[in-house]
Protein backbone atom coordinates (compact mmCIF):
# COMPACT_ATOMS: atom_id res chain seq x y z
CA UNK A 1 0.00 0.00 0.00
CA UNK A 2 1.15 3.47 -0.34
CA UNK A 3 1.47 5.70 2.32
CA UNK A 4 1.92 9.12 3.93
CA UNK A 5 5.11 9.49 5.93
CA UNK A 6 7.02 11.76 8.02
CA UNK A 7 10.45 12.01 9.84
CA UNK A 8 8.74 14.39 13.24
CA UNK A 9 10.93 16.82 14.12
CA UNK A 10 13.05 16.89 10.63
CA UNK A 11 12.07 19.22 7.71
CA UNK A 12 11.33 18.34 4.56
CA UNK A 13 10.90 14.53 4.62
CA UNK A 14 7.02 13.99 3.88
CA UNK A 15 6.95 11.48 0.90
CA UNK A 16 4.79 8.74 -0.15
CA UNK A 17 6.13 5.35 0.46
CA UNK A 18 5.40 1.92 -0.60
CA UNK A 19 4.66 -0.34 2.98
CA UNK A 20 3.19 -3.30 3.65
CA UNK A 21 -0.44 -4.01 4.00
CA UNK A 22 -1.66 -3.90 7.43
CA UNK A 23 -2.77 -6.98 9.10
CA UNK A 24 -5.98 -6.28 11.35
CA UNK A 25 -6.31 -8.07 14.52
CA UNK A 26 -9.55 -9.85 15.94
CA UNK A 27 -11.27 -7.19 17.86
CA UNK A 28 -9.79 -4.52 14.37
CA UNK A 29 -11.56 -3.41 11.24
CA UNK A 30 -9.64 -3.26 8.18
CA UNK A 31 -10.01 -0.33 6.33
CA UNK A 32 -9.38 0.79 2.59
CA UNK A 33 -8.77 4.63 3.34
CA UNK A 34 -10.82 6.96 1.14
CA UNK A 35 -9.93 10.65 1.77
CA UNK A 36 -7.86 12.59 4.38
CA UNK A 37 -8.42 15.99 5.62
CA UNK A 38 -5.14 18.19 5.81
CA UNK A 39 -4.97 20.87 9.03
CA UNK A 40 -2.75 22.90 10.57
CA UNK A 41 -1.26 20.09 12.95
CA UNK A 42 -0.02 18.44 10.19
CA UNK A 43 1.76 21.56 8.49
CA UNK A 44 3.68 21.74 11.30
CA UNK A 45 4.52 18.00 11.69
CA UNK A 46 5.54 18.26 8.09
CA UNK A 47 7.63 21.02 9.07
CA UNK A 48 9.39 19.51 12.01
CA UNK A 49 7.80 21.68 14.30
CA UNK A 50 5.59 18.68 15.73
CA UNK A 51 4.90 15.36 15.88
CA UNK A 52 5.85 11.70 17.50
CA UNK A 53 7.20 8.92 15.89
CA UNK A 54 6.24 5.27 17.11
CA UNK A 55 8.64 3.95 19.42
CA UNK A 56 11.55 2.47 17.90
CA UNK A 57 10.63 4.05 14.50
CA UNK A 58 12.01 7.66 12.56
CA UNK A 59 9.36 7.69 10.30
CA UNK A 60 5.46 8.18 11.06
CA UNK A 61 2.33 7.76 8.76
CA UNK A 62 0.59 10.81 9.14
CA UNK A 63 -3.16 12.42 9.25
CA UNK A 64 -5.80 12.21 11.51
CA UNK A 65 -8.93 13.67 10.19
CA UNK A 66 -9.93 10.09 8.40
CA UNK A 67 -12.64 8.52 6.10
CA UNK A 68 -12.71 4.88 4.77
CA UNK A 69 -14.63 2.00 4.03
CA UNK A 70 -14.58 -1.13 5.61
CA UNK A 71 -12.58 -3.59 3.94
CA UNK A 72 -13.05 -6.31 6.43
CA UNK A 73 -15.16 -6.19 10.00
CA UNK A 74 -14.74 -9.32 12.64
CA UNK A 75 -18.01 -11.26 12.18
CA UNK A 76 -20.59 -10.49 15.30
CA UNK A 77 -19.26 -7.00 15.22
CA UNK A 78 -21.23 -3.96 14.94
CA UNK A 79 -19.82 -3.44 11.55
CA UNK A 80 -20.09 -5.06 8.15
CA UNK A 81 -17.90 -4.66 5.09
CA UNK A 82 -18.87 -1.72 3.24
CA UNK A 83 -19.45 0.42 6.30
CA UNK A 84 -18.39 4.09 5.87
CA UNK A 85 -16.57 4.73 8.58
CA UNK A 86 -13.80 7.37 10.56
CA UNK A 87 -10.97 6.52 12.82
CA UNK A 88 -10.76 7.70 16.68
CA UNK A 89 -7.81 10.13 17.26
CA UNK A 90 -6.40 10.04 20.48
CA UNK A 91 -6.28 6.86 22.45
CA UNK A 92 -6.25 6.82 26.41
CA UNK A 93 -3.11 6.50 29.04
CA UNK A 94 -1.86 3.25 29.97
CA UNK A 95 -1.64 4.38 33.30
CA UNK A 96 -4.48 5.18 33.23
CA UNK A 97 -5.46 8.49 34.69
CA UNK A 98 -8.58 9.04 36.20
CA UNK A 99 -10.49 10.88 33.43
CA UNK A 100 -8.80 8.09 30.80
CA UNK A 101 -10.04 5.54 32.99
CA UNK A 102 -13.41 7.21 32.74
CA UNK A 103 -13.49 7.50 29.03
CA UNK A 104 -12.82 10.96 29.31
CA UNK A 105 -9.57 10.34 27.34
CA UNK A 106 -9.63 14.21 25.68
CA UNK A 107 -9.21 15.37 29.28
CA UNK A 108 -6.02 13.55 30.15
CA UNK A 109 -4.25 14.32 33.15
CA UNK A 110 -1.06 13.20 32.64
CA UNK A 111 -0.01 13.66 28.94
CA UNK A 112 0.72 9.71 28.29
CA UNK A 113 -2.26 9.61 25.89
CA UNK A 114 -1.35 8.64 22.07
CA UNK A 115 -2.87 10.13 18.82
CA UNK A 116 -2.97 8.62 15.34
CA UNK A 117 -1.02 10.72 12.88
CA UNK A 118 0.21 13.25 15.66
CA UNK A 119 1.61 11.10 18.65
CA UNK A 120 3.45 7.66 18.62
CA UNK A 121 0.69 5.68 16.75
CA UNK A 122 0.50 5.56 12.81
CA UNK A 123 -2.18 7.80 11.36
CA UNK A 124 -4.35 7.44 8.25
CA UNK A 125 -2.89 8.73 5.46
CA UNK A 126 -2.41 5.50 3.62
CA UNK A 127 -4.21 3.16 1.39
CA UNK A 128 -5.18 0.57 3.73
CA UNK A 129 -4.88 1.16 7.59
CA UNK A 130 -6.30 -0.72 10.67
CA UNK A 131 -8.65 0.63 13.56
CA UNK A 132 -9.80 -0.83 16.77
CA UNK A 133 -13.65 -1.84 17.13
CA UNK A 134 -13.57 0.51 19.65
CA UNK A 135 -12.26 3.27 18.62
CA UNK A 136 -14.20 3.22 14.96
CA UNK A 137 -17.33 5.59 14.11
CA UNK A 138 -19.89 4.63 11.83
CA UNK A 139 -20.89 7.41 8.76
CA UNK A 140 -24.24 7.79 7.30
CA UNK A 141 -23.18 6.71 3.54
CA UNK A 142 -24.35 9.94 2.11
CA UNK A 143 -21.93 11.84 3.60
CA UNK A 144 -18.98 9.31 1.51
CA UNK A 145 -17.59 12.81 -0.45
CA UNK A 146 -17.48 14.80 3.35
CA UNK A 147 -17.21 12.23 6.15
CA UNK A 148 -13.69 13.86 6.86
CA UNK A 149 -14.92 16.72 8.23
CA UNK A 150 -16.03 14.32 10.97
CA UNK A 151 -12.62 14.96 13.12
CA UNK A 152 -13.20 19.18 13.42
CA UNK A 153 -17.01 18.65 13.88
CA UNK A 154 -15.59 16.26 17.17
CA UNK A 155 -13.60 19.64 18.32
CA UNK A 156 -16.76 21.51 18.44
CA UNK A 157 -19.14 19.06 19.27
CA UNK A 158 -16.74 18.99 22.47
CA UNK A 159 -16.96 22.82 22.80
CA UNK A 160 -20.29 23.02 22.22
CA UNK A 161 -20.73 20.68 25.14
CA UNK A 162 -18.66 22.12 27.38
CA UNK A 163 -20.32 25.73 26.50
CA UNK A 164 -23.56 24.06 27.77
CA UNK A 165 -22.22 22.32 30.59
CA UNK A 166 -21.09 25.49 31.99
CA UNK A 167 -24.06 27.13 31.06
CA UNK A 168 -26.07 25.28 33.16
CA UNK A 169 -24.60 26.01 36.54
CA UNK A 170 -27.52 28.64 36.54
CA UNK A 171 -30.46 29.94 34.28
CA UNK A 172 -29.40 29.79 30.76
CA UNK A 173 -30.78 30.60 27.80
CA UNK A 174 -27.80 31.82 24.94
CA UNK A 175 -29.27 33.48 22.05
CA UNK A 176 -26.11 34.81 20.32
CA UNK A 177 -22.96 33.26 19.44
CA UNK A 178 -20.25 34.99 18.26
CA UNK A 179 -17.77 32.48 16.21
CA UNK A 180 -14.24 34.00 15.56
CA UNK A 181 -12.36 32.14 12.47
CA UNK A 182 -13.92 31.25 9.45
CA UNK A 183 -11.76 28.18 8.85
CA UNK A 184 -13.12 24.48 9.19
CA UNK A 185 -13.69 24.81 13.00
CA UNK A 186 -14.98 27.86 13.09
CA UNK A 187 -17.60 27.17 10.32
CA UNK A 188 -18.31 23.88 11.73
CA UNK A 189 -18.82 25.80 15.04
CA UNK A 190 -21.07 27.84 13.21
CA UNK A 191 -23.26 24.99 12.00
CA UNK A 192 -23.60 23.64 15.48
CA UNK A 193 -24.69 26.78 16.06
CA UNK A 194 -27.34 27.16 13.53
CA UNK A 195 -28.57 23.87 14.44
CA UNK A 196 -29.36 24.91 18.16
CA UNK A 197 -31.56 27.93 16.58
CA UNK A 198 -29.33 30.84 17.85
CA UNK A 199 -28.33 33.78 15.98
CA UNK A 200 -25.17 33.15 15.05
CA UNK A 201 -22.73 35.47 13.65
CA UNK A 202 -18.71 34.89 12.04
CA UNK A 203 -16.13 36.86 12.42
CA UNK A 204 -12.70 36.53 10.04
CA UNK A 205 -10.14 39.44 8.54
CA UNK A 206 -11.15 38.41 4.80
CA UNK A 207 -13.68 40.66 3.40
CA UNK A 208 -15.56 38.07 0.91
CA UNK A 209 -14.56 34.86 -1.02
CA UNK A 210 -15.75 31.25 0.33
CA UNK A 211 -15.80 31.80 4.08
CA UNK A 212 -17.95 34.68 3.61
CA UNK A 213 -20.21 32.89 1.09
CA UNK A 214 -20.29 29.80 3.57
CA UNK A 215 -21.61 31.90 6.45
CA UNK A 216 -24.08 33.01 4.02
CA UNK A 217 -25.43 29.91 2.57
CA UNK A 218 -25.12 28.83 6.33
CA UNK A 219 -27.62 31.69 7.35
CA UNK A 220 -25.54 33.14 9.53
CA UNK A 221 -23.96 37.11 9.61
CA UNK A 222 -20.64 37.15 8.67
CA UNK A 223 -18.63 40.18 10.21
CA UNK A 224 -14.38 41.44 9.03
CA UNK A 225 -14.51 44.85 11.27
CA UNK A 226 -12.11 44.40 14.11
CA UNK A 227 -13.50 41.77 16.64
CA UNK A 228 -13.61 45.02 19.30
CA UNK A 229 -16.42 46.44 17.13
CA UNK A 230 -18.25 43.28 16.86
CA UNK A 231 -18.14 41.65 20.02
CA UNK A 232 -18.83 45.00 21.43
CA UNK A 233 -22.14 45.49 19.74
CA UNK A 234 -23.40 42.20 19.77
CA UNK A 235 -22.30 41.62 23.35
CA UNK A 236 -23.00 38.20 22.53
CA UNK A 237 -23.76 34.82 25.30
CA UNK A 238 -21.16 32.80 24.06
CA UNK A 239 -17.99 33.37 21.90
CA UNK A 240 -15.99 30.29 19.93
CA UNK A 241 -12.49 31.18 19.51
CA UNK A 242 -11.13 29.64 16.71
CA UNK A 243 -7.98 32.27 15.71
CA UNK A 244 -5.71 31.42 18.39
CA UNK A 245 -4.35 35.32 17.55
CA UNK A 246 -3.80 36.57 20.93
CA UNK A 247 -5.70 40.18 20.09
CA UNK A 248 -8.85 38.20 18.94
CA UNK A 249 -9.16 35.98 22.23
CA UNK A 250 -8.93 39.36 24.73
CA UNK A 251 -10.73 41.55 22.62
CA UNK A 252 -13.80 39.34 22.66
CA UNK A 253 -12.95 37.85 26.37
CA UNK A 254 -13.45 41.75 27.18
CA UNK A 255 -17.13 42.05 25.02
CA UNK A 256 -19.47 39.54 26.32
CA UNK A 257 -22.52 39.77 27.29
CA UNK A 258 -23.15 39.25 31.11
CA UNK A 259 -22.81 35.61 32.33
CA UNK A 260 -20.80 35.50 28.58
CA UNK A 261 -18.80 32.26 28.33
CA UNK A 262 -15.76 32.61 25.60
CA UNK A 263 -14.38 28.87 24.60
CA UNK A 264 -11.72 29.14 23.12
CA UNK A 265 -10.40 26.26 20.42
CA UNK A 266 -7.81 27.97 18.45
CA UNK A 267 -4.11 26.86 19.32
CA UNK A 268 -1.55 30.46 19.33
CA UNK A 269 1.81 30.45 18.70
CA UNK A 270 3.97 31.37 21.69
CA UNK A 271 6.40 34.13 21.71
CA UNK A 272 3.97 36.85 20.77
CA UNK A 273 3.03 39.58 22.82
CA UNK A 274 0.34 42.16 23.31
CA UNK A 275 -0.95 44.48 26.12
CA UNK A 276 -4.13 44.24 28.01
CA UNK A 277 -6.02 45.56 30.54
CA UNK A 278 -5.37 42.76 32.93
CA UNK A 279 -7.29 44.87 36.08
CA UNK A 280 -10.61 45.73 33.59
CA UNK A 281 -10.23 42.16 31.96
CA UNK A 282 -10.64 40.33 35.36
CA UNK A 283 -12.77 42.80 36.77
CA UNK A 284 -15.31 42.20 34.10
CA UNK A 285 -14.85 38.41 34.38
CA UNK A 286 -15.91 38.43 38.12
CA UNK A 287 -18.70 41.06 38.50
CA UNK A 288 -20.59 39.50 35.00
CA UNK A 289 -19.55 35.88 36.43
CA UNK A 290 -17.58 35.17 32.92
CA UNK A 291 -16.11 32.50 31.80
CA UNK A 292 -13.46 31.57 29.56
CA UNK A 293 -12.77 28.08 28.88
CA UNK A 294 -10.19 25.77 26.54
CA UNK A 295 -11.53 22.85 24.75
CA UNK A 296 -9.46 20.35 22.44
CA UNK A 297 -9.86 16.84 21.24
CA UNK A 298 -12.42 14.71 21.50
CA UNK A 299 -14.12 11.06 23.34
CA UNK A 300 -16.48 9.43 21.47
CA UNK A 301 -19.59 10.81 23.03
CA UNK A 302 -18.43 13.89 20.90
CA UNK A 303 -17.93 11.47 17.36
CA UNK A 304 -21.48 10.30 18.24
CA UNK A 305 -22.54 13.69 18.44
CA UNK A 306 -20.54 14.96 15.30
CA UNK A 307 -21.81 12.10 13.73
CA UNK A 308 -25.64 13.38 14.06
CA UNK A 309 -24.82 16.82 13.47
CA UNK A 310 -23.09 16.10 9.83
CA UNK A 311 -26.18 14.07 9.25
CA UNK A 312 -28.27 16.33 9.51
CA UNK A 313 -26.78 18.68 7.63
CA UNK A 314 -27.26 20.19 4.58
CA UNK A 315 -24.94 18.53 2.14
CA UNK A 316 -24.44 21.08 -0.70
CA UNK A 317 -23.35 23.70 2.59
CA UNK A 318 -20.89 20.76 3.84
CA UNK A 319 -19.54 20.27 -0.06
CA UNK A 320 -18.42 24.32 -0.09
CA UNK A 321 -16.02 23.54 2.98
CA UNK A 322 -13.77 21.11 0.86
CA UNK A 323 -12.02 24.06 -1.73
CA UNK A 324 -9.34 21.77 -2.67
CA UNK A 325 -9.26 17.92 -3.25
CA UNK A 326 -5.52 16.93 -3.86
CA UNK A 327 -4.25 13.33 -5.15
CA UNK A 328 -2.17 11.07 -2.45
CA UNK A 329 0.78 11.73 -5.10
CA UNK A 330 0.37 15.71 -4.96
CA UNK A 331 0.50 15.59 -1.26
CA UNK A 332 2.66 18.99 -1.30
CA UNK A 333 0.18 20.97 -2.94
CA UNK A 334 -2.12 19.94 -0.10
CA UNK A 335 0.40 20.69 2.77
CA UNK A 336 0.46 24.33 1.05
CA UNK A 337 -1.71 26.70 2.37
CA UNK A 338 -3.46 29.54 -0.15
CA UNK A 339 -5.15 32.21 0.59
CA UNK A 340 -8.65 30.99 0.14
CA UNK A 341 -8.22 27.67 1.48
CA UNK A 342 -10.89 26.15 3.82
CA UNK A 343 -10.49 22.75 3.80
CA UNK A 344 -7.93 20.34 1.73
CA UNK A 345 -8.76 17.11 1.24
CA UNK A 346 -6.03 14.52 0.03
CA UNK A 347 -7.80 11.84 -2.11
CA UNK A 348 -6.52 8.00 -1.41
CA UNK A 349 -8.83 6.38 -3.95
CA UNK A 350 -10.72 6.99 -6.93
CA UNK A 351 -14.22 6.52 -4.46
CA UNK A 352 -13.25 9.88 -2.54
CA UNK A 353 -14.12 12.23 -5.60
Amino acid sequence: MRALTVQPGTHGTARVDELPDPVAGDSELLVEGLALGVCGTDREIVAGDYGWSPPGRDRLILGHESLGRVRHAPAGSDFTDGDLVVGVVRRPDPVPCGACAHGEFDMCRNGRYTERGIKEVDGYAAELWTVELDYAVKLDERLVDVGMLMEPTTVVAKAWEQIDRIGARSWYEPRTVLVTGAGPIGLLAALLGTQRGLDVHVLDRVTDGPKADAVAALGATYHHEPVAAVAGKLQPDVVIEATGAGSVVFDAIANTGTYGITCLTGVSTPGRTISIDAGADNRQIVLENDVVVGSVNANLRHYRAAADALAHADLDWLRRLITRRVPLEHFDEALTARPDDIKVVLTLTGEAR
